[in-house]
């Protein structure tokens, strides 16, 4: 719900003008209203600003920025829980004016401090300001499900629930951050807590920034840390009551999500994930539950028919919509603008598509994202647990010379010019050395190795290994952690955010509930991948509610055929950003580098290359439009 903005500035320049500039660059995220606060402390001007997506209550009652007493807040997201936390509140003595989450965040702070975040269930960024301590706290949900971006120099904190709201402050200096370049040219995203920019960081999940207001002093806190929650003992249960006790928590997050004073609807598109959501929630349910599915012409990226099954089977008010080609295609230039950061997920096109098709009946839409990380859903965690099998026990010292063989072997040469070979030979020399499973998954997804972007960037940019984690007590289980930090944080919610955003449609994720990954984590990994099975509870639930004759088929991507489009099609886009001239001209890639590569993915048949050329060619589209 929303976008919000605003500024701590010990300077003082900025003023109220500032604040609705930076605010209504975000419009797009909250067409129902607007609302700015403006102070000057002793030390510092302050101004929150406010987009509103009416969701929960729609009177005036719930517009923001709100106030109560010495304390102010702007807030972007919901308090799933907020009627039980006001009954508390009420309990211990606070009475209310408004039905309006933002108001329970106020009272809660009020009466518990900057702690009421552990009494959240939700999503949620928003920045507090205590008039009477002369303090401001920038906060972030658990699972980091809605953004918070912030830029400090000279004295200014900006922040912003996108980058492109400070682009209207010529205080805002834009220069690349070439370590961020590099992880994303390596993964396709860039990772918390990097952006694209210097002196500008993403707000770490589960955390909370205070900043005080008379000397500038900052204080961050961790509130909650899934790799801690990994780290619990392991439930020693049996199949049965694991499975009933999983559904009931299942049951309790996914009806929170229905909390709105809007139509809602659910994005469904016949996989577990999205199948279990509806059918639980329309076995709740006296109405219909609202689905909506989009499909393509290509068989082998449509999967609408599956969807219109399982819709059938429940019951659901179904939307199908078949989209063509160019309408997909459509989507492709306005990328840049939607992520104001460069992302190289293909499968934001069809996400942007299928938000633009939910928006016409509804203002909420709930997604199933999580239930892969959480419930070992990824086909490459087959690979992963094999090789770690494999590898586990033997002799380490051995598995280091090797490990350095081929990396010698590959610096001198001696793997010729196939550069294909040369990346999985240095992906295999790093799995040696270092064979945990996270290892084995980071140098799996990763598109270009160290030496590949040495080359690539000059040596100006670094291979990042986020390696900052804690094992969880079972070794599988730490890889479910590292990839719900990562890869669902910064890849999957960034997408369903910025899609959903970019229509005004609020976009949720019932299976982000913390309660859930506090349950799930202590489920030993070889009951949710158990005898090669994927994701074998989530999928024992929902054949209670689905027959197993139509969920049991082969999980499909959510995607569109870019290769063969940037083949054909948009083969001039492709030569317009990565020619020759510009790339030469910019500095920043070597242009022989990509020529090569360019050459190999469109004159032969080798589609290797292909993901980290849509990643150069996105980030060279969001040069031209932000840079």
């Amino acid at each position: 719900m929303c976008g919000i903005a605003g500024y701590i500035d010990f300077k003082k320049q900025l003023r109220d003008r500032d604040l609705r500039t930076m605010t209504d660059r975000l419009e797009h995220r909250g067409p129902d209203g607007s609302g700015y606060w403006w102070h000057e402390f002793n030390n510092a001007a302050v101004g929150l600003g406010h987009r509103r997506l009416s969701i929960i209550d729609l009177s005036e009652g719930g517009a923001q920025p709100k106030t109560e007493g010495k304390l102010h807040i702007t807030f972007n997201g919901e308090i799933y829980n907020y009627t039980e936390i006001r009954d508390k509140l009420k309990a211990a003595g606070h009475s209310f004016h408004s039905n309006s989450d933002t108001e329970v965040i106020l009272k809660a702070f009020d009466q518990w401090g900057i702690n009421c975040v552990k009494e959240f269930i939700g999503m949620f960024a928003f920045v507090l300001v205590n008039e009477n301590t002369q303090k401001a706290y920038l906060v972030r949900d658990r699972a980091g499900v809605k953004p918070l971006y912030i830029y400090q120099k000279n004295g200014l904190l900006l922040f912003a629930s996108e980058l492109k709201a400070f682009h209207t402050q010529r205080q805002f200096e834009k220069e690349l951050n070439p370590d961020a370049l590099g992880y994303y040219l390596q993964y396709g995203y860039i990772p918390t807590p990097y952006t694209i920019f210097k002196n500008c960081q993403k707000l770490e999940p589960g955390s909370y920034l205070e900043i005080d207001l008379n000397n500038q002093t900052t204080r961050k806190e961790k509130y909650w840390n899934v790799y801690e929650v990994y780290q619990q003992p392991m439930l020693q249960m049996d199949e049965q009551e694991l499975l009933n006790e999983t559904e009931k928590l299942l049951i309790s997050a996914f009806q929170y999500r229905m909390v709105a004073d809007v139509p809602v609807g659910v994005f469904l598109s016949g996989g577990y994930d999205s199948s279990l959501v509806t059918a639980i929630l329309q076995a709740n349910s006296t109405q219909k539950i609202k689905t909506f599915t989009i499909g393509f012409d290509n068989p082998k990226y449509n999967e609408a028919t599956h969807a219109k099954a399982v819709a059938a089977h429940l019951e659901t008010e179904h939307t199908e919509y078949i989209c063509t080609e160019q309408e997909a295609k459509d989507i492709i230039p306005t990328l840049p603008q939607i992520f104001d950061e460069p992302f190289g997920d293909s499968s934001a096109i069809p996400t942007t598509l299928v938000s633009q098709i939910a928006r016409k009946n509804v203002t909420v839409a709930l997604s199933a994202d999580g239930g892969d990380e959480l419930f070992a859903g990824y086909r490459r965690y087959h690979a992963v647990a094999n090789l770690y099998q494999k590898l586990n026990g033997k002799p380490q010292t051995l598995l280091n010379l090797a490990g350095k063989g081929i990396k010698t072997a590959r610096r001198v040469g001696w793997t010729g010019y196939n550069h294909t070979f040369g990346h999985k030979l240095t992906k295999g020399a790093n799995i040696l050395t270092d064979n945990s499973p996270v290892s084995i998954i980071q140098n799996q997804v990763q598109r270009l190795t160290s030496h590949d972007l040495k080359k690539l960037l000059y040596g100006k940019g670094k291979a990042i290994n986020q390696n900052g984690y804690l094992a969880a007590t079972d070794p599988m289980n730490t890889l479910l952690a590292w990839e719900y930090r990562n890869y669902m944080m910064d890849d999957i919610l960034v997408k369903v955010d910025r899609a959903t955003m970019s229509v005004a449609l609020e976009g949720r994720e019932p299976f982000l509930d913390q309660r859930i990954a506090e349950w799930v984590a202590r489920i030993p990994f070889n009951q949710k991948y158990q005898a090669g099975n994927l994701k074998y509870i989530l999928k024992e639930i929902t054949h209670r509610y689905i027959p197993r004759e139509i969920m049991e088929r082969p999980k499909m991507g959510f995607g569109v055929p870019v290769v063969q489009w940037l083949k054909t099609d948009l083969r001039d886009i492709l030569e317009t950003y990565l020619n020759d001239d510009r790339i030469r001209q910019a500095g920043i890639f070597n242009p022989k580098i990509v020529a090569r590569q360019k050459a190999l993915f469109l004159e032969t048949d080798n589609t290797a290359s292909f993901e980290w050329l849509w990643f150069l060619l996105m980030f060279e589209m969001w040069r031209e439009q932000w840079m």
